[in-house]
């Protein structure tokens, strides 16, 4: 059963977003970029608590994803990449996003030790991921 209400539309809109955000790291690092979104969606805290659907959280301007400014984001989406979409609004986590809001490249550098005041969860190839403490009452 969904955790996130959402259209068929919305799936591929999921779907096209971890592939123009993490497709070069594979699987699990798309499926990270997932629970950022589906996070989003959940979350009663920050910015994000008025927004509850994929569309809301994946358009959201200024604040939203990067990967929207590009062309490589419009690229219909591919069943692997729908496939995929589908077990992150099932709920399925993978760590270390299962509770992220951010998400960022450090190009290299260190992830920092926290990010909008939520502290580093990990990192996963490339990207560093940052979760919200118990005390923040997102979920």
């Amino acid at each position: 059963m969904a955790v996130v209400k959402h259209t068929n539309a919305e799936i591929k809109l999921l779907a096209r977003l971890m592939r123009a955000e993490a497709e070069g790291e594979g699987k699990k690092g798309m499926l990270c970029v997932g629970n950022v979104v589906v996070n989003r969606c959940l979350a009663r805290c920050y910015e994000f608590k008025n927004q509850k659907t994929i569309e809301a959280v994946v358009m959201k301007k200024p604040g939203g994803f990067e990967a929207t400014s590009k062309g490589y984001f419009y690229q219909a989406a591919r069943k692997v990449d729908i496939d995929l979409a589908k077990r992150n609004l099932n709920g399925e986590k993978f760590h270390p996003a299962s509770y992220a809001l951010w998400f960022y490249n450090p190009f290299g550098e260190p992830c920092r030790s926290s990010w909008w005041d939520q502290s580093l969860t990990g990192k996963y190839k490339n990207h560093c991921f940052y979760s919200p403490d118990s005390k923040s009452n997102c979920y």
